[in-house]
């Protein structure tokens, strides 16, 4: 099993776990209703944490739940957890075994919290530590960068989301998401492509805002772990300012535009570094004007609701990555300096 071979089984995944997590998920819905939970608390690091940063948009906007990021540092280095009262605690690790993420979870516990994990190891140390489990069913994962884990931790966060505001018509729109996946899928000789391209590129930004946010910090990442490139991901309201600076005439700009409510503030931020910049755009989206601008158009399917666009937006991020590492002669199976489970502390 390679890393390519994961990243194609997520269709199955994603619709594997639709089916088979629904009644798991809508009993922890129905917990949670059980509690005076005013907002989350959430755990996680690297690609977990930016399945966080999905949350974070996704219950915000569909069940009005504020939530806060963690920083386990508080509770193993320094020994000062805040306060957690009204808190559901909840912490997102495909392995489970991070003693810092687990100190969060034990210390909810501790403080009367209702916990959560979200992992592919529901044996694992955190998810013996939590009231409740959700598995998230990737399947075992052997390539060190997370792809499969990833899509299906954003899966689980919509679903979750989509019992607890109780709406057939979000379960009905998940039921389409494999079927979208294998659409994106189909494009992977396209990728393989116009990643040429790209062969040489050291550094580039990765613009993202909304709910696609956590896509920026996803591609960015994957960039940085597999092909060695200094990308640095920016809302593209942040990246307003001051950062834009960076960008010259070529400087690699990839960003993340589906149509939604931020599409338009996309738009003019594309046009803008397009047109006066003149920086070199890869751009995925569902809109033929976004694309258009793009010396590399990556199109999503049409008619995906903006809330879910994160689960497919990643999928052709994921395959520019890895076919960048080919282009670089990088081996994506051993990336340097770095393990497929990561124990901070």
């Amino acid at each position: 099993m390679t890393l390519l071979s994961e990243i194609f089984e997520q269709s199955e995944r994603l619709d594997g776990l639709l089916h088979n997590q629904r009644e798991t998920v809508e009993k922890i819905a129905a917990a949670i209703r059980q509690r005076d939970i005013r907002y989350v608390f959430l755990a996680a690091r690297g690609t977990s944490d930016n399945a966080g940063r999905y949350a974070n948009y996704l219950w915000g906007a569909q069940n009005k739940l504020p939530l806060a990021l963690a920083t386990p540092s508080l509770f193993t280095y320094y020994n000062r957890p805040p306060q957690l009262d009204g808190a559901l605690v909840v912490c997102v690790s495909q392995s489970g075994h991070s003693p810092d993420i687990i100190s969060v979870i034990e210390e909810g516990r501790r403080q009367g919290c209702l916990t959560l994990s979200i992992t592919n190891a529901p044996d694992s140390p955190l998810a013996h530590a939590s009231d409740l489990v959700l598995d998230i069913q990737a399947g075992e994962e052997k390539a060190v960068a997370a792809t499969k884990t990833y899509t299906t931790e954003l899966m689980t966060i919509a679903m979750l989301s989509a019992a607890l505001s109780d709406d057939k018509n979000n379960w009905r729109e998940l039921g389409k998401i494999s079927g979208w996946a294998e659409k994106v899928l189909k494009q992977d000789v396209l990728i393989s492509r116009l990643v040429e391209r790209y062969r040489y590129m050291r550094q580039c930004v990765v613009l993202g805002r909304g709910f696609n946010y956590c896509t920026a910090f996803e591609w960015a990442l994957k960039l940085k772990e597999l092909t060695y490139t200094v990308a640095e991901p920016y809302s593209s309201a942040d990246f307003q300012h001051g950062p834009i600076a960076v960008v010259e005439g070529g400087f690699p700009v990839l960003a993340v535009a589906p149509q939604g409510k931020v599409f338009a503030s996309m738009m003019e931020m594309l046009g803008s570094l397009r047109e006066n910049q003149q920086a070199e755009l890869v751009v995925i989206s569902d809109d033929k004007g976004a694309l258009a601008l793009a010396q590399a158009p990556i199109q999503i399917p049409n008619g995906i609701p903006e809330w879910l666009t994160p689960i497919i937006s990643i999928i052709p991020a994921q395959l520019f990555v890895y076919h960048l590492t080919q282009a670089k002669s990088i081996n994506p199976e051993k990336p340097r300096s770095i393990r497929k489970v990561t124990e901070t502390n």
